[in-house]
Order: C-alpha cells, then structure tokens, then sequence
C-alpha cells in the first residue's frame, strides 16, 4: 500500500495483510534510502573483506545518483502541489 500521499515516494512504506476489506496487520518501513550501503559496509566490515577502489568508487556515485533521482522524484509532486502544472 504505497504511495499514500504524493510527497511521501520511498519514505514511508506500509505493508498490510487484507482479510477482504479489512486491514488486519500492517508494518511500516521507514526511509529506505540507504540502508543497501549501511547493510554493504556493515557486512564488509565484520567479515574483513576487501573490496577494490574501483568497485567502492562505483558504489559511492550509484548512491549518489541514487540521492539525486530521490531529491527529482520529491521535487515533481512538490511543484504539483504548489500548483506548477
């Protein structure tokens, strides 16, 4: 059950369990935006793996593409509600 409001694209996640109509459960997940790289660092670290420049040099501009695409998707609903059609 997402998006549920314009502005909120990727911050907040509801999954919820249906029983027809009816919500029966439901689990929020919050700000989802960097927790690959926090589980990709993390899991680096504690196993002491070595990773090459080049594939942490990817990494790093794949989030930050990753921040600029999350910052557009936020600014088109925004402009539309302010009314900029």
């Amino acid at each position: 059950m997402e998006p549920h409001y314009p502005s909120m694209h990727g911050v907040l996640r509801l999954i919820v369990t249906l029983d027809g109509e009816d919500i029966v459960d439901c689990e929020p997940i919050l700000a989802t935006m960097f927790t690959e790289a926090i589980t990709i660092n993390g899991s680096k670290q504690l196993r002491n793996i070595q990773v090459r420049k080049m594939a942490s040099y990817i990494r790093a501009i794949m989030l930050e593409l990753s921040c600029i695409a999350s910052h557009l998707l936020w600014l088109g609903p925004f402009m539309a509600d302010i009314g900029a059609q």
